[in-house]
């Protein structure tokens, strides 16, 4: 088995929240227990358990990245969620945290944010910097 991050998150709703994951991550959860669900995506490398408890956006996090291999990736796994009915939020080409990055975000019943995207170039020089340098209330989510 590859290493994967596990996050455990609390949320308020468990049937909502399970809904919402499913259709993100696009499979069943793995293991069901009363009180507890836990998701392996195929995809990517997360293991994730939800329970009840506070929202998870009420505490430290304030959002979950997963880096794919390729630009096309991300257009894949977004064209499958918004199949899925989840709304979605794009930023393709966006300078965002010393880099140029195409991604897309989706939010969970909670709050919590996810990114999935796709590294297209560190940005290194002086003028990509200042390019970057965009004020806070129009950066992108990841910068604020």
């Amino acid at each position: 088995m590859s290493a994967k991050v596990h996050l455990h998150l609390h949320v308020s709703d468990l049937a909502k929240s399970g809904e919402f994951y499913q259709k993100f991550f696009g499979g069943a959860p793995v293991k069901e227990k009363p009180g507890y669900l836990k998701f392996l995506p195929e995809w990517a490398p997360v293991n994730v358990a939800l329970s009840p408890g506070r929202p998870a956006a009420e505490g430290a996090v304030d959002h979950v990245g997963i880096q794919v291999g390729s630009s096309e990736i991300v257009m894949a796994h977004l064209a499958r969620v918004k199949a899925a009915g989840l709304p979605v939020r794009e930023e393709m080409s966006v300078n965002c945290c010393h880099a140029n990055q195409d991604k897309f975000w989706v939010q969970d019943p909670d709050g919590v944010e996810w990114e999935v995207y796709h590294l297209n170039y560190d940005l290194e020089s002086e003028a990509d910097r200042e390019s970057a340098a965009i004020p806070l209330a129009n950066a992108p989510s990841c910068c604020r």
